[in-house]
């Protein structure tokens, strides 16, 4: 289940704090049920994204980035260090996929999803 920010983008979205989604996969009580967790949603809903992961990592699944403000590139233009994030993915012990979930403003995409790509390459 994807934790998605209600204040920006999804109004009355009920899964928006890490927490909530937390209480719920604990209820649901089963090892495939997970949590995608999308840096760009929880960095509006609550921040502290690098704590927040690696206390709740055991029931994340997924990792979505984006920029913040505006879901663009994930460069030095926004708030986020993902090279830092990403290391405490790693940390983790954390083995799937990161996905690029941004929308690239400058006019190059696939050099934009490259950058990306090589931000978080850690």
């Amino acid at each position: 289940m994807e934790l998605l920010n209600s204040r920006v983008n999804h109004k009355d979205y009920m899964c928006d704090h890490t927490a909530w989604g937390v209480s719920f996969a604990k209820k649901m009580g089963s090892e495939n049920f997970k949590l995608l967790y999308d840096i760009y949603h929880m960095q509006i809903m609550e921040g502290d994204v690098i704590r927040t992961i690696r206390d709740n990592h055991q029931y994340l699944g997924h990792y979505h980035t984006g920029g913040v403000p505006d879901r663009h590139e994930i460069d030095d233009t926004q708030e986020l260090c993902y090279p830092a994030i990403m290391r405490a993915i790693v940390e983790t012990g954390f083995k799937g996929y990161v996905a690029q979930e941004f929308v690239p403003k400058k006019p190059d995409a696939l050099a934009s999803l490259k950058q990306g790509i090589m931000i978080c390459d850690v």
